[in-house]
C-alpha cells in the first residue's frame, strides 16, 4: 500500500459550479416539522365559539402551545449578544398577523404568553389588529412606518442599528419606535390562511429568536391508527431553528411539549374546560 499523498486535480462539472456559486457554510438555521392530529384542537375551537367570550383559532392554540414549550424548555428563553447569554424574565411570543386592508404583514408581541389563557391571547391579537387598522399601533407598525420613510440605502443600516439597540443592549426607546427585545423568544405565523399545508420560513438576522413556527392549513389525511388506515384532520407545523440558540436535544423537547399541548388543550386551559363542563351539565339537565 502506498503512503504517497493523492495528487489534487482541478474542480469540474457541478462541483466547479457549486464552489463558484457559494462560499463556506455560515447559516445557523436548521428545520423540523410536526404532523399533528388536529381533532382535539378543532373540538376546542368549536367549544370556544359557543361558550367563550373570545373565539380562538388553531393558530392561537399553536401560539399557546409554543409558549408552553418555551416554559418547559427555559434554556431557549435567552438573549445572546456579545458572547454572553441573558435569560428573559418572561415568556413572550411574537405573532405575525395580516395587516387589515392591505397586502402587508404586521405583528404583535404577546408578553407572558405562558401565563395567559388562549382566550386572553386571542383578545390581545384582535386588539393589535384593530390598532393597526386605525393607525394607533405604536410598536411594530411604527417601526414599519419609519422604515418606509427612509431611502433604500439607509434601510439595512437602520435595521442593524435598531437590532443592536433593542436586542444587544436591551434598550427601550419608544420615541424612536425601538422596543426592548421586540420579537420575544419565538415567532408564529399562519400559512393556513392561504390554504398552504406546509411551508418553511427563514430567520432574518434582526429577529434574534431561537425559533419561528409556521402553522399550515388543517386538511383530512390518511393516517395509520392502531394498525388501520383512517382519515384524520391533520395540521403540519414547521419550525426554523437558530443553531446558535438551539441544539437537537432542546429542539426535540420543544417539539414534545408542543405535541403535548395540542393533544389536550383543555388540560392547559382549566377556565375554558370549566365552561365546557358547565355547558355539558346544563345540556344533560335539559336546560
Amino acid at each position: 500500500m502506498s503512503n504517497r499523498t493523492p495528487v489534487s486535480q482541478a474542480l469540474h462539472g457541478w462541483r466547479k459550479l457549486a464552489w463558484a456559486a457559494w462560499g463556506p457554510p455560515s447559516d445557523p438555521q436548521f428545520y423540523g416539522d410536526l404532523d399533528i392530529d388536529a381533532a382535539a384542537m378543532l373540538d376546542f375551537v368549536a367549544m370556544t365559539r359557543s361558550d367563550a367570550e373570545e373565539p380562538v383559532t388553531v393558530t392561537h392554540l399553536v401560539g399557546r402551545a409554543v409558549a408552553h414549550a418555551l416554559h418547559e424548555v427555559p434554556s431557549l428563553r435567552v438573549a445572546i449578544a456579545r458572547g454572553r447569554e441573558r435569560p428573559y424574565p418572561t415568556t413572550d411570543v411574537f405573532f405575525i398577523i395580516s395587516d387589515p386592508g392591505s397586502d402587508e404583514l404586521t405583528g404583535a408581541k404577546i408578553e407572558r404568553a405562558d401565563a395567559k389563557s388562549v382566550v386572553e391571547l386571542a383578545r390581545e391579537l384582535r386588539a393589535a389588529a384593530a390598532a393597526t387598522r386605525s393607525g394607533d399601533d405604536r410598536s411594530f407598525g411604527q417601526v414599519k412606518h419609519t422604515l418606509d420613510l427612509l431611502p433604500q440605502w439607509a434601510v439595512r443600516p437602520a435595521i442593524r442599528l435598531s437590532s443592536f439597540l433593542a436586542c444587544d443592549l436591551g434598550l427601550d426607546l419608544p420615541a424612536l419606535g425601538i422596543h426592548r427585545h421586540p420579537f420575544g423568544s419565538a415567532m408564529i405565523s399562519s400559512v393556513g390562511m392561504w390554504d398552504v399545508t406546509r411551508a418553511y420560513s427563514p430567520l432574518a438576522s434582526y429577529y434574534r429568536v431561537p425559533v419561528l413556527v409556521l402553522v399550515g392549513s388543517v386538511s383530512p389525511r390518511p393516517m395509520a391508527v392502531e394498525g388501520r388506515v383512517v382519515v384524520r384532520p391533520m395540521v403540519t407545523l414547521t419550525a426554523t431553528f437558530d443553531h446558535r440558540y438551539v441544539d437537537g436535544r432542546q429542539a426535540v423537547s420543544f417539539a414534545r411539549a408542543i405535541r403535548e399541548y395540542c393533544a389536550e388543550p383543555e388540560r392547559f386551559e382549566p377556565h375554558l374546560a370549566g365552561l365546557r363542563a358547565e355547558s355539558v351539565s346544563e345540556a344533560s339537565q335539559g336546560r
